[in-house]
Formats: C-alpha cells, sequence, structure tokens
C-alpha cells in the first residue's frame, strides 16, 4: 500500500507519532485562544472608547445587559472587582445614563442594577455592526456544518467555565 493511499484510508503513515500530533494540536488551540482573548480585549478596547467609557465599566456594564438585574455584591463577584471599585464603576455608568440602581422589590434595603433599556443598541451596534464582527462570525460559522457547530459550541462553553473557575480559584487565594 503506497502512502497516498494509506492516508486516503485513514491509517497514518509510517512512522506517525500521534502522541506527537495530538501535543502540537493542543498547544495551537491554546495558544489561539489566547490570541482569540487578546483580539477581543482589543475589540472591547475599540468600543470602550467610542462610547467614552473605561473597559472594566464597559466589563461591567456587559455583565448586567446579560445577568441582570443584579445586586452590587453579585456584579462585584462576576465582574472580578473589589466592591469599592464598582462603586465607582457604577457611579460613571449611572451618570452617563447606562444603568439604574432600583430598590431590591424582595428586599427593599438592597439594590438591584439593571441597564437602561434601548441603550444596548448603541452597544451592539459598535460591536456587531461598525467593527464588522457579526458579519465576519457569520462568514466563519457558514463554513462548518451543524455537527461541527456543536463541537465548537461545546469547546466554547466548557473554556468559558474553565476559564471562570481559574479566575475564581486565583481570586480566592
Amino acid at each position: 500500500m503506497s502512502e497516498g493511499s494509506s492516508q486516503r484510508t485513514g491509517e497514518p503513515p509510517a512512522g506517525h507519532d500521534a502522541g506527537r500530533d495530538r501535543r502540537r494540536l493542543t498547544r495551537a488551540i491554546k495558544e489561539s485562544l489566547r490570541d482569540v482573548g487578546a483580539q477581543l480585549s482589543r475589540l472591547n478596547h475599540g468600543v470602550s472608547g467610542r462610547l467614552k467609557m473605561n473597559d472594566p465599566d464597559l466589563d461591567c456594564l456587559d455583565l448586567i445587559a446579560r445577568h441582570g438585574p443584579l445586586s452590587p455584591s453579585a456584579l462585584a463577584r462576576e465582574a472580578g472587582q473589589h466592591p469599592a471599585t464598582l462603586t465607582g464603576i457604577l457611579d460613571r455608568l449611572e451618570r452617563d445614563g447606562w444603568i439604574v440602581r432600583d430598590r431590591d422589590p424582595v428586599d427593599r434595603r438592597g439594590v438591584l442594577i439593571r441597564a437602561v433599556r434601548g441603550r444596548g443598541a448603541e452597544v451592539l451596534r459598535l460591536f456587531l455592526v461598525d467593527s464588522g464582527m457579526n458579519a465576519a462570525l457569520d462568514d466563519i460559522l457558514a463554513g462548518y456544518d451543524d455537527a461541527a457547530l456543536e463541537i465548537v459550541s461545546d469547546f466554547l462553553g466548557r473554556a468559558a467555565a474553565a476559564g471562570g473557575a481559574a479566575a475564581a480559584r486565583l481570586a480566592d487565594r
């Protein structure tokens, strides 16, 4: 059997080291995740600059918009921010009309933070339309069948959970 035919049948060529290939792919995936993180950080920085807000403020606004309403302590945990730092962030977001602080209907002594309805469209337009990111992702995803998208979705969800657990472990130390 020629080397070409062995590859068509899925058999590795003679002398092939599957363990080395797996390590190489694993390293490449981890490096790509670092690259994705860096590029998304650049995108976030560009968006926060256009909105004239600090990067951590945009991060907190995103968490409020996706998971809110939230108590300040829950937001501090989610954002990995010290409560005193979070107070300044919330003051700026409220002053600039991005969030409101409401009394908790269950515990009137408590406060819940929610995003101002309608302001999110401005942020989404920058992320998805003006930056071209939404169209770029659509183009990328169009190249995968449904089974591959299931794998990618599973991997990203599990990677995000691992990142959250790692951040929590560091915060506890």
